[in-house]
């Protein structure tokens, strides 16, 4: 095996720098009698729980790409903050790390203020299994009032195939509900959530044979923008425009944005949430 330049090596000398600059002390390890700063190589395996020989020659730029089990190893071992190991996944494969799923979490103040500050636009964030966990007045007033629902029942699957009224809103329903399983499928797979989909999707197709159905064509797609029409019970037929964004530092998480569609659209939203009672 051979090694590679430091241009072409660029996780080694990643690796080697980031190792330079930890704390021996924060490890457990002793500081004293070191001929240079930070962690030896085989301190960094040891925190790693891999091979010294292995974590050398990845240092070096031998034995070929690491695995992910590996990389994650490494970034726990390092305790490299969340862009630190998005930055050694890209470096090692060329794309960040899966996210994996850890359930429901809550979201920060500041990004509910983010959310509140957007007084005519419906927004709300969801998890990789669609939970819905936090919205905003807006949402509550155009889409469905989620501060009503049971903390179990607030999932975008559960609110259009199992909330009736909901379901007349919709003006396009079939169309609806198959994107919104396709797209479904494609998150939760990505987040690594196996048995919470299980769990979810054995509720559903017991509660909604139209789900159980459109689950087992397989479907998957994205569906980052659209256009959402909708017959509300106040405002009659209203169309949105959404987008969908990440959130900077939460993988877990997604934002969707609907915007009215016209001037017309707008100034009809504007009333109804004046005159809404969160």
């Amino acid at each position: 095996m051979t090694g590679s330049s430091p241009q072409q090596n660029k996780l080694g000398v990643y690796l080697r720098d980031k190792r330079a600059r930890l704390d021996p002390a924060a490890f457990g390890f002793s500081a004293s009698r070191r001929r240079t700063p930070g962690l030896r190589r085989e301190e960094v395996a040891q925190c790693a729980n891999i091979s010294p020989t292995w974590y050398t020659w990845l240092e070096q730029g031998r034995g070929g790409a690491p695995s992910q089990d590996v990389l994650h190893r490494l970034a726990k071992g390092m305790l490299l903050t969340d862009p630190e190991r998005e930055h050694l996944f890209m470096l090692a494969l060329g794309h960040p790390p899966e996210t994996r799923y850890q359930g429901a979490q809550g979201i920060t103040p500041r990004l509910q203020r983010v959310l509140d500050a957007l007084h005519h636009s419906p927004a709300i964030v969801k998890t990789p299994l669609w939970d819905v966990v936090a919205w905003n007045r807006a949402a509550s007033a155009v889409l469905t009032d989620y501060s009503q629902l049971p903390a179990d029942q607030r999932n975008i699957l559960k609110i259009v195939f199992c909330t009736p009224h909901i379901r007349d809103m919709q003006m396009d329903w079939q169309s609806l509900a198959r994107s919104v399983v396709a797209a479904f499928r494609a998150d939760a797979v990505r987040a690594g959530a196996s048995n919470e989909i299980d769990e979810l999707v054995r509720e559903l197709s017991t509660r909604s044979a139209e789900f159980a159905t459109l689950w087992g064509e397989n479907d998957v797609q994205v569906n980052g923008e659209g256009t959402k029409r909708l017959m509300h019970p106040t405002l009659g037929l209203i169309e949105l425009e959404y987008s969908g964004f990440s959130v900077e530092g939460r993988p877990d998480l997604g934002l969707v944005i609907y915007n009215p569609a016209t001037e017309n659209d707008l100034e009809r939203v504007k009333a109804l949430i004046s005159n809404f009672e969160a």
